[in-house]
Order: structure tokens, then sequence, then C-alpha cells
């Protein structure tokens, strides 16, 4: 869960700074390294591979 919630906070924009603060990192170190994870790209790579297994009917 703290891996979505760091990941969907930086994903819209919340500063990292304010993340760290949030789950209780006192830097922004360890949220950036350990934590923050860029889930945009995979959600898209997820919806191509879906849309390729499941075509959408003509």
């Amino acid at each position: 869960m703290r891996h979505s919630f760091v990941s969907v906070m930086s994903a819209s924009g919340v500063r990292i700074e304010d993340i760290a603060r949030l789950i209780g990192h006192s830097g922004t170190a360890v949220t950036e390294v350990v934590y923050r994870h860029q889930i945009v790209p995979v959600m898209q790579e997820g919806a191509i591979a879906m849309d390729r297994i499941f075509p959408a009917a003509s």
C-alpha cells in the first residue's frame, strides 16, 4: 500500500518532500529509491497488452 500511495501521489504532482513527510520519512532518499515507482507507463503497457489480448468487437 505504501508503494502505491507514494506512486499515485507522485504521479499526481505532489512534491516528493510532502510525500516523504506524509509517510513518516525524515528525508526524501528512501521515499524516492524504495517507494516511488512510475506506475503510469506500467498501466499503459498493461492496457496495450489487454487490447491486444481482447480486441474490440467491430
